[in-house]
């Protein structure tokens, strides 16, 4: 199927794909939350600030979530059902699920005083912000209810849309709490990287709204509400979700920068990733000792020791191994899970992720 519409445009066809049709609706998105939405004039300081939380925290990133969900759609449905107003839905959708995203990166971003995002100051390093972002941050996630009550709310479907959000946002809050408990700052203790624990906070914090929300909201706006369909579709989802966050992981300590746009820190940072849990799990106790006196230290000459160990317990060929292996679980729960739902809808995301290098 097509990832096109035309639009008519003085008397021209004009062929828009996808992710021209998302961009340009946001201008749109915001005009109608600070314009059209309340008017009372006494709010046009607090309009204004919204304005500037949204274009400085929403744009920008790959998309990936908010296209997912009309790329999902145009698997689900015919195209003759594929109506200029159900497309444009679908966008705004996607819209609110990159305003879920900004949400949680506003506040995650205060939580672990990073500095950058996305190639700019963090929302609440920017001079006169500080920890009135803590507000900000609730701003985009109120404007996700305002959208989705003035698009949807004579769909069949919307209160299963509002209940998704509720409970993607509430899963996702855990597993950011259980993140949080695992590597509290400036206590580094390595007992409490475990693999149980690590999978946990990637199913909670990150598989949930990043691959199984986009994909859930699609079938929910295709008439797709049983319970078991949304269940077979999760075990799917999440496992690419888990797969998603490793190869984060790997790209952290492994990627060419010049590649993914970032230098990675997670050794630096104390995180709870992939790397360091594997490792553990397979080196010896003076291995163990000399991880525990390098891990979370900001110094070149510690980080370089944990990637030269990283390099002796061969994880680089630890990990493609994995990303083989992978790709055959998820070719199996497609087999066994996506009995009654397009392939293609689990493939295209797959094909995205799978060997990616940013």
């Amino acid at each position: 199927m097509g990832d096109s519409i035309c639009n008519g445009t003085h008397g021209e066809k004009i062929l828009q794909s996808d992710s021209q049709l998302f961009e340009a609706q946001f201008d749109e998105l915001v005009a109608e939350l600070t314009e059209r939405d309340l008017t009372d004039h006494v709010l046009a300081d607090a309009l204004n600030r919204l304005r500037e939380v949204l274009v400085y925290n929403a744009p920008g990133g790959k998309r990936n979530r908010g296209l997912s969900v009309i790329g999902s759609l145009r698997e689900l449905l015919p195209p003759a059902q594929l109506t200029q107003d159900t497309v444009q839905r679908a966008l705004l959708v996607g819209w609110c699920i990159e305003l879920l995203q900004a949400f949680f990166l506003v506040a995650d971003d205060i939580m672990d005083a990073s500095v950058t995002r996305r190639g700019q100051p963090c929302w609440y390093k920017k001079d006169g912000v500080g920890l009135d972002a803590i507000n900000d941050g609730f701003l985009l996630e109120g404007s996700i209810y305002r959208l989705l009550r003035r698009h949807c709310r004579d769909q069949p479907y919307y209160v299963h849309l509002l209940e998704l959000f509720t409970e993607t946002s509430f899963q996702t809050e855990l597993g950011q709490a259980l993140d949080l408990m695992t590597a509290p700052p400036g206590q580094i203790d390595l007992n409490r990287f475990t693999m149980e624990r690590y999978k946990a906070i990637v199913k909670y914090k990150t598989a949930f709204y990043s691959f199984y929300l986009p994909v859930a909201a699609a079938m929910y706006m295709a008439g797709i509400e049983s319970e078991e369909e949304h269940n077979n579709a999760k075990h799917i989802l999440l496992e690419m979700g888990e797969f998603f966050q490793i190869q984060d992981d790997f790209l952290d300590c492994y990627g060419d920068p010049a590649v993914t746009g970032k230098i990675g820190t997670d050794i630096q940072d104390n995180k709870c990733s992939w790397l360091v849990v594997t490792a553990m799990e397979i080196m010896t106790p003076e291995q163990r000792v000399e991880l525990e006196a390098c891990y979370g230290r900001h110094d070149d000459a510690s980080v370089e020791k944990v990637k030269a160990l990283y390099n002796t317990l061969q994880m680089p060929t630890l990990y493609h191994k994995y990303e083989d292996e992978s790709y055959q679980r998820l070719q199996k729960l497609i087999t066994c899970h996506a009995q009654n739902l397009p392939h293609s809808v689990f493939l295209n995301f797959a094909k995205k992720i799978y060997k990616r290098k940013k």
